[in-house]
């Protein structure tokens, strides 16, 4: 069931990828179409996963979808990192600052999801997961 009311990770996850998207855009303008794409890639699925996670069958689904948004974010921000360094790229370091304050709250969402789950419950979803992953390759 969708939830209308205001979502500060949603909202600014959306903005996010509305900057980059424009920042891509500037990119590929200038010929620059391998790092666009995967920056472009990376970045809005942070939005997509955080969006996704709203709508989560558990609270282990809505953590690893948030997980899962952590880690485009940590790719997003090679990208950007590469960006910033390269001498043949024109870079605005708010899209970094942006990203810094997108992955903090991720981090403080996980976080305070993970603590509602006695440590227990996080041991068996561990232990069965790597149950399954064991089962199918042997």
């Amino acid at each position: 069931m969708r939830n209308d009311k205001p979502n500060v990770i949603v909202d600014k996850t959306i903005a996010f990828s509305l900057a980059i998207i424009d920042y891509c855009e500037e990119l590929a303008n200038e010929k620059k179409f391998v790092i666009a794409k995967q920056l472009l890639r990376s970045s809005t699925s942070i939005g997509a996963n955080v969006f996704e996670a709203q709508n989560a069958e558990s609270k282990a689904d809505f953590i690893h979808k948030m997980k899962i948004a952590a880690k485009e974010a940590s790719e997003t921000l090679y990208w950007l990192t590469l960006c910033e360094r390269s001498k043949h790229y024109r870079f605005d370091k708010i899209l970094i600052e942006d990203l810094d304050e997108v992955i903090k709250i991720l981090s403080k969402i996980i976080s305070s999801a993970k603590g509602r789950i006695p440590g227990f419950v996080w041991t068996f979803l561990y232990a069965f997961s790597n149950f399954q992953i064991f089962k199918l390759t042997h």
